[in-house]
């Protein structure tokens, strides 16, 4: 078996263009949420969490807070220098005083009862002298740690509060401190801003105590008689820092749920007013795909007074427009098939006698009819060819400024050097002062063959020694504003009354008694109209009247949008 007797298979049916071209229209799959709804859900869920994000964030809150800790800290060591100054000084004569540790000890222990601070009392050799965390019992130094609440947990939201604020401090940018450090045996070197104070200065410092919290501390002389003998260190962690903040990021949160909730239930409005009209627009849209009939229509959404609503409007405009032209591609057929009948029956008519008839005469007048209708047949097509392929063409060619002055001048240039002695003579009237202005964009071929049709048809009408006025102008209308307007005015018999909307009609034929039948198909003025329409022009036909109201010649009128 040879391969072009091969029998088709399943796969090759399904690759067939016929069989995809005969498949049914499948419905469009319904979704179960709009993406239009998601969409808008997530940029709006996704602004309001990037704001709560920076406002949890809190950095310049924060850090006002542990100003304000550090300044209240040193009031406080200010005021436990100045009791230490007094009260645990001791010495032979003013000029030599010295700390007493046992005094010290005891005053700092008393000074930060209802504090919750550490302090601690620093020689100016450095080494400790009183550390409010340590009492001396039975000759021994016993530590005070002060322990947290029982069964304190963290819980989710802290914790969660806790990643972010690690995160947030891993970010470039970011100033990283040191970690706080307790020893075993203490000296004022482990402690930076403790020698500062030794040289009579305040200083403070900020050091990471853990992972979540920050250790505060300051440092001030402590004097006699303007005689620094030691310097005190006041420490506190930031655990009410921490618990202040906390409490504004929870009312942030507070306020953010709400915010949430509101934003879930506009954005769901919105899309809704969105999505669904456009889901009705297509669901229709689908309806006349797959009926192909008038009875299903687009909603007109008459209520939308915005894009939608323009959208639903443009859609049924063109909706109607479609099926319009498909009104018309079913009219032009009829009209096709019935004006090629005509001259395929006189064929036939023609061809049949022309093989029973024997006379030479006889035959030669048969054949002389077949040629003619031949003619008229090719005529016909052609007619037909140019007025069918006249939509593609306009759609998809470019258009540019086009001077009709200048073509205007042409045609009848081309009218005076080929017409004979006895042909109507053509006038052309444009103000000189417009020669450069009538402008329009257009094809330059096809608005030739629009003027070309209409002096043609003024030459057919008009009688033998007549004249043919054209004129151009450039005016404003309050139709299509800066506006040029072209007519062509014969001397012939006019328009049939109450025809000069049909004469623009495909196929519709008014000639002259004397002129030779088949000559025209009445395809001429249609195809202008459709050209001239395909520019945002119009196109119209009357009669023109003399004083006495007798018809004294046709007038055709082209208006164009001035380019």
């Amino acid at each position: 078996m040879t391969p072009d007797n091969t029998p088709h298979t399943e796969e090759t049916k399904a690759a067939d263009p016929a069989t995809t071209e005969t498949a049914p229209l499948q419905p469009r799959a319904r979704r179960g949420m709009s993406p239009i709804m998601r969409r808008i859900l997530t940029i709006n869920i996704l602004a309001l969490g990037i704001l709560v994000a920076g406002l949890l964030y809190l950095g310049q809150y924060r850090q006002n807070l542990i100003d304000s800790e550090i300044k209240n800290l040193i009031s406080q060591a200010e005021m436990f220098a100045a009791a230490l100054g007094e009260g645990a000084v001791g010495g032979v004569t003013p000029m030599r005083q010295e700390l007493v540790r046992g005094t010290a000890n005891r005053i700092v222990i008393r000074m930060v009862e209802s504090t919750n601070t550490r302090a601690r009392l620093f020689h100016v050799t450095g080494h400790l002298v009183a550390d409010s965390r340590k009492l001396a019992l039975a000759g021994r130094e016993v530590e005070v740690m002060v322990l947290p609440p029982i069964n304190q947990s963290p819980g989710i939201l802290r914790t969660a509060f806790n990643i972010y604020d690690r995160f947030i401090s891993r970010l470039p940018g970011k100033i990283h401190l040191k970690k706080y450090e307790e020893f075993p045996i203490q000296h004022a070197q482990h402690y930076p801003e403790v020698p500062i104070a030794f040289g009579g200065e305040i200083a403070s410092a900020v050091r990471n105590l853990d992972q979540d919290h920050l250790m505060l501390s300051v440092a001030v002389p402590v004097q006699r008689y303007k005689q620094v003998l030691g310097a005190l260190m006041v420490t506190k962690s930031s655990h009410s820092i921490d618990e202040a903040l906390y409490d504004v990021r929870v009312g942030i949160l507070e306020i953010f749920l709400v915010s949430l909730t509101l934003t879930i239930l506009l954005s769901i409005y919105l899309a809704g007013t969105i999505a669904r009209p456009i889901h009705r627009l297509a669901s229709a849209a689908d309806r006349i795909r797959q009926s192909l009939n008038r009875r299903e229509q687009l909603p007109q959404l008459k209520n939308r007074d915005d894009e939608i609503g323009d959208l639903a409007i443009a859609l049924r405009d063109m909706t109607d427009a479609l099926w319009d032209r498909m009104d018309a591609i079913e009219q032009f057929a009829a009209d096709v098939s019935h004006e090629i009948k005509n001259p395929l029956a006189s064929l036939k008519s023609a061809v049949e006698t022309v093989a029973r008839v024997k006379e030479p005469e006889q035959q030669r007048k048969l054949m002389s009819i077949i040629q003619e209708d031949v003619e008229r047949l090719d005529r016909l097509i052609s007619d037909i060819s140019d007025a069918s392929r006249l939509d593609a063409e306009l759609s998809r060619t470019l258009i540019e400024p086009v001077n009709i002055a200048k073509m205007l001048e042409t045609l009848v240039d081309v009218h005076t050097s080929t017409s004979g002695p006895d042909a109507p003579e053509i006038t052309l009237d444009i103000n000189s002062g417009q020669v450069d202005t009538l402008i329009a964009d257009a094809m330059e071929d096809r608005l030739a063959q629009v003027f070309a049709n209409l002096i043609g048809n003024a030459l057919t009408f008009s009688p033998k020694g007549s004249t043919i006025k054209l004129t151009a102008r450039r005016t404003n209308t309050e139709i299509y504003g800066d506006t040029i307007i072209v007519s062509f005015a014969d001397t012939g018999p006019g328009i049939p009354s109450g025809k000069e909307a049909a004469v623009f009609q495909r196929f519709y034929s008014e000639r002259p008694h004397d002129e030779k039948f088949g000559t025209h198909y009445g395809l001429g003025l249609s195809i202008s109209k459709q050209i001239i329409e395909a520019y945002g022009g119009d196109i119209k036909a009357e009669n023109i009247l003399d004083s006495n109201g007798n018809t004294a010649g046709a007038l055709f009128t082209v208006c164009l949008p001035a380019g």
